[in-house]
């Protein structure tokens, strides 16, 4: 039997891949979007592998540097040492700042630690280039799409920084590019005033800040103890917010994502509504240009069943080519955004099922046309 989907598509073969590569894209932003939305979940888990510690210890009452402010003496990394269990400890500083960079000034977050301590921030899988740091002072370690090279001078504050080390695909739990310099730095550029400010204070009767301050304290826990209960510990004697690395993961992805991902989710959804707008208005305006064919074929007696096998062959095949493209549009331009951008197979499944089953949607519209075509139209009409 001559199949007729395959006859009707042939003859505007043009048109009709076209018309799948418009779709194609709308489908490709489908799949970036999920992509961004995954990204954001693997930036928020980067810098928590990195550190890979058991116990962050920040301000009491605050969910910890990176859903509030915190600020915990550094001296308490000591503190933690006495308690039973705990391993290791260190005192870490974040920071928004602007840099210089080779082509315009860009946003990071700057990661201050103890390059003498004895937990290391910087992951060694992730230096690419240089060393890490080695000194107290006026070193940073940066991240490769910065632009800067080995050697190069970076201005902070009121010191100038030289580049010892090169990362790749570190950033803080925003997306944010890393860069890292010692805790002394970080302090001085986080909590020390101005000379200006300091004399302004002074002649106000006010204090200065205090340098000796850091915004969490992490801690390993030594093999055989029970995190829950050692964080419990520190809890009850330190008087301190203390969270298990499950426990931070939770706050990254859940309570800075959340509605993030709703956005992101609602954006997608109404993308994919359209799309099946789009395909059923396509398949309704080539059901219409091909009604005096289709009544022809009824007058002289082919079943409606095999002329709406035709029309939905023809948009699960656009849908299909849509999707195609679309897969095809969504790896060419993933690379150029800015952020991180991860593209799932698992995903493009789920999208394709979505795609097929809008597509059978879509295509009720011209059956609904086919099935009340009149013969008679095919005689003279």
């Amino acid at each position: 039997m001559i199949n007729l989907a395959k006859k009707d598509i042939s003859h505007t073969l043009g048109k009709f891949i076209v018309t799948a590569m418009g779709v194609g894209m709308l489908l490709g932003i489908v799949l970036i979007m999920i992509g961004v939305y995954r990204g954001m979940l693997v930036d928020a888990e980067a810098l928590l592998k990195d550190l890979s510690v058991d116990v962050w210890v920040v301000q009491e009452n605050t969910l910890g540097p990176f859903a509030d402010a915190s600020r915990v003496p550094e001296d308490l990394k000591n503190t933690l040492l006495a308690i039973d269990g705990v391993d290791k400890t260190a005192a870490l500083t974040f920071q928004n700042i602007q840099i210089p960079t080779p082509t315009k000034p860009l946003r990071v977050v700057a990661l201050g630690f103890d390059p003498f301590g004895d937990i290391n921030a910087i992951s060694k899988e992730r230096l690419i280039k240089g060393r890490g740091l080695k000194r107290s002072h006026y070193e940073v370690v940066v991240s490769d799409n910065l632009g800067f090279e080995l050697g190069e001078s970076m201005n902070l504050g009121r010191n100038i920084y030289k580049v010892v080390g090169i990362t790749h695909g570190t950033v803080s739990s925003g997306g944010d590019p890393l860069i890292y310099i010692s805790l002394k730095d970080a302090q001085e550029l986080q909590f020390l005033y101005s000379n200006a400010r300091i004399r302004n204070d002074r002649a106000r009767g006010l204090k200065g800040g205090d340098a000796h301050m850091v915004n969490t304290i992490v801690a390993t826990i030594k093999s055989g103890y029970d995190v829950d209960k050692v964080a419990a510990s520190i809890k009850r004697w330190k008087h301190k917010s203390v969270y298990t690395a499950d426990e931070q993961k939770d706050i990254l992805t859940k309570n800075l994502i959340e509605r993030a991902s709703k956005q992101i989710g609602l954006f997608t959804a109404i993308l994919v509504v359209v799309s099946t707008i789009i395909i059923a208005l396509i398949i309704y305006t080539m059901t219409l240009e091909k009604m005096k064919e289709i009544s022809i074929m009824k007058l002289i007696g082919i079943p409606n069943s095999i002329i709406i096998k035709m029309i939905v062959q023809e948009t699960l095949l656009l849908g299909f080519l849509a999707f195609i493209f679309g897969n095809a549009f969504s790896h060419l331009i993933y690379s150029k955004f800015p952020k991180r951008v991860v593209l799932e197979l698992p995903d493009a499944w789920m999208l394709f099922i979505v795609v097929i089953i809008a597509s059978i949607l879509s295509s009720f519209i011209g059956v609904k046309k086919v099935i009340s075509a009149d013969p008679a139209a095919a005689i003279g009409g």
